[in-house]
């Protein structure tokens, strides 16, 4: 592998997803080309129905895109079948959603240990501990979800999110269901964890505020991709 291989965490190439109605196929995206270094942060941006969260999908490898390929860390994705993208997922990716995911019969502490344990980690308690102290929720490890309110219970998933160190962030309109007082504690939470830890953060958003602290922002429209353009990059030193 390249130098400059070793430099893109993400590289996608001609990507393009279809799918069949009863009208007819339909094109959600087309020809999607870009590439993410290691450690930086992009937003995806663009009017409902864009294709901006499956686009999200597919690098996550959540989804399956019709053309085209997609690299994580040098990674195939494209190539592999589901067992191979769920232990890349498992390995190298975190994930914070805007309807939280949690698994309301667990607590806080277990819901962030889960992937860890999944994962064989022997740490996975203290590893957790010490990310619900980050992000604030210390005195809540043996409350449910459905005792947390709104904010705190994203910011268990942000502190799930960062348990094992991923590689590569993927968060989905992380602040959409919160407060503003909430949302923006949020977003402080993701960029200094994020910056923190060196991750490469992807997230999807259609708040222009939050996608100007990213270092670039991809605007898709139609299906495809419209610009790309620099950030604010508040968070990058």
């Amino acid at each position: 592998m390249s130098s400059l291989s070793q430099l893109n965490m993400i590289q996608v190439k001609s990507l393009g997803k279809q799918v069949s109605t009863v009208a007819g196929d339909l094109t959600i995206l087309s020809d999607i080309d870009f590439t993410v270094k290691s450690g930086e942060s992009v937003s995806i941006v663009g009017a409902s129905g864009s294709g901006k969260s499956t686009l999200l999908s597919l690098l996550a490898g959540l989804d399956i895109a019709s053309t085209g390929e997609v690299y994580l860390d040098g990674e195939a994705l494209h190539a592999m079948d589901e067992e191979a993208r769920a232990r890349l997922r498992a390995e190298k990716v975190g994930f914070v959603f805007q309807s939280f995911m949690l698994v309301q019969s667990l607590t806080a502490l277990e819901n962030v240990m889960l992937p860890a344990e999944l994962a064989g980690d022997s740490n996975a308690k203290q590893q957790a501990i010490t990310l619900l102290e980050k992000v604030g929720l210390s005195h809540r490890l043996t409350h449910y979800p459905s005792q947390l309110s709104g904010g705190e219970q994203q910011r268990v998933a942000i502190a799930r999110a960062f348990v094992g160190n991923p590689k590569i962030l993927f968060a989905d309109e992380p602040s959409a269901n919160l407060d503003s007082k909430n949302g923006h504690l949020i977003e402080k939470l993701l960029f200094d964890l994020n910056k923190e830890n060196g991750t490469t953060l992807v997230l999807v958003t259609h708040d222009e505020q939050l996608a100007h602290q990213c270092d670039r922002i991809i605007h898709i429209e139609g299906g495809q991709l419209e610009t790309i353009k620099q950030g604010v990059s508040k968070n990058v030193v």
